[in-house]
């Protein structure tokens, strides 16, 4: 058994992930996926297929999906002042100190960018279409712009952005297909910049088959940021920095959940994103409508007051999103877990396999 001190240490939560294992094009069958389920009480594994959770799951269940849309994040252009390549990544919309409006961005060059540095946003043939100009980085490396334009942020992005696919698969090179498979069938409020990975499992046909075995769905927002992009680069992992991320989690939801733990039922929440928005709901004990920034870090030791199990798919290596299953499964279970899964040749990562957490 690993004890508590050592589970503050960031270095237990790598691993050794071949490239082999990495999913680097989705299946053609959304629903042909598999699923490794872990049982917590009994610490047994089952390899299964996500087509089989209408027969794993319970009538009083209550699925909590994320029904956030990615949108075109990723930028390319180049920089005003010296021509050299640039890349970034939109997160998020924000107001600045003086009340203008800012985007927050990832951002990737060779040399050393400087506040009031102009960028040239390019579209997809290469063509200038836009002007980005730097106002302040932040402690956690990304950068705050000025659009220096009125056009409202989905459009610009819709403009100029491309499908924000990680660098993991393909390079980030994405295709046209990514388009619509790089997005849940929950999608409907833009805002992120990486998807919701657990729920592009889901077919119509799934949620079919599930809504007749009985189990209910709702819905919560979390638009995805830097955090799922960012290894922990600290030694220990409390003194980890989490940015925050936008969610909502409304009057309809929490009287679902109420609802089905008032008869027994299990809330199994669909992704990491939403067991952070469930559990930002209930911080104070009790599950109430929640809208706003979240910056909840859930590590060992945390006491989960909304969420009864989770389906998540294979994190990468020394992330946030390892310290928050280890802390749901216990972390030798959720080790032994991934080395099943290595072995048994499961798919990790944004378009790879899953995994059920009860």
């Amino acid at each position: 058994m690993t004890g508590s001190a050592d589970l503050n240490t960031a270095d237990f939560y790598d691993y050794d992930l071949p490239e082999s294992s990495i999913a680097q094009e989705p299946l053609a069958d959304r629903a042909a996926a598999r699923l490794l389920v872990l049982d917590r009480a009994t610490q047994s594994i089952r390899h299964m297929n996500i087509r089989d959770l209408p027969e794993i799951l319970a009538p009083n269940d209550l699925m909590i999906v994320n029904d956030s849309q990615v949108v075109p994040a990723r930028l390319h252009g180049r920089r005003a002042k010296t021509d050299g390549r640039w890349e970034g990544l939109f997160l998020a919309e924000v107001v600045g100190d003086d009340g203008r409006r800012l985007l927050r961005l990832m951002s990737k060059t060779r040399g050393t960018l400087r506040v009031g540095e102009r960028l040239v946003i390019l579209d997809k043939d290469g063509g200038d279409q836009a002007v980005l100009e730097l106002v302040s980085r932040d402690s956690g490396g990304t950068w705050l712009v000025d659009p220096c334009s009125d056009e409202p942020t989905l459009d610009f992005l819709s403009r100029v952005g491309r499908v924000p696919l990680p660098g993991y698969i393909r390079e980030g090179i994405a295709r046209s297909a990514d388009i619509e498979r790089y997005q849940t069938v929950f999608a409907e409020r833009p805002g992120s910049a990486a998807a919701p990975t657990a729920g592009l499992h889901f077919t119509p046909s799934l949620l079919r088959e599930l809504e007749r075995r009985g189990v209910k769905r709702a819905e919560v927002t979390l638009h995805v940021g830097i955090d799922t992009f960012r290894p922990i680069g600290t030694k220990q992992i409390d003194e980890h920095a989490m940015h925050s991320e936008w969610c909502a989690v409304s009057e309809e939801t929490v009287a679902a959940i109420r609802h089905t733990k008032g008869i027994n039922g299990r809330v199994v929440a669909v992704g990491t994103t939403a067991v952070r928005s469930l559990e930002t709901a209930a911080k104070a004990g009790a599950t109430e409508a929640f809208v706003g920034a979240t910056d909840l870090y859930i590590r060992p030791g945390y006491s989960f007051c909304a969420v009864d199990a989770m389906l998540t798919n294979f994190h990468m290596p020394r992330t946030t999103l390892m310290v928050l299953v280890s802390a749901f499964a216990g972390y030798d279970f959720m080790r032994h877990a991934y080395q099943e899964a290595i072995r048994a040749g499961y798919r990790f990562l944004s378009y790879g396999d899953a995994m059920l957490i009860l």
